[in-house]
């Protein structure tokens, strides 16, 4: 049931830890050569990662708000007939 008042978006703290993947966007932080690791330069394992820092992020999110309940969105509840693409014929 749809409380009045109330929008379908919902928000958790935990939702700012997504912010540092997206720090890590920096150009100027990334933009050099060393140090290098296993002889790769800086810019190719910082961005490497990068991308397994970020899919640890958005995993610890999803896992801590799964099981919030969400609201819906206020409005009229869809069913299948009004959804039929001959319906508005």
């Amino acid at each position: 049931m749809t409380q009045p008042g109330r929008s379908g978006i919902r928000w958790s703290s935990w939702n700012l830890l997504l912010l540092i993947p997206l720090g890590l966007l920096i150009t100027p932080i990334f933009n050099r050569t060393g140090p290098e690791l296993f002889g790769m330069p800086f810019y190719y394992w910082f961005q490497l990662a990068g991308v397994a820092v970020g899919v640890l992020a958005t995993s610890i999110v999803f896992v801590m708000t799964k099981d919030k309940p969400t609201t819906p969105a206020p409005g009229p509840d869809r069913d299948v007939d009004t959804l039929d693409e001959g319906a508005g014929r």
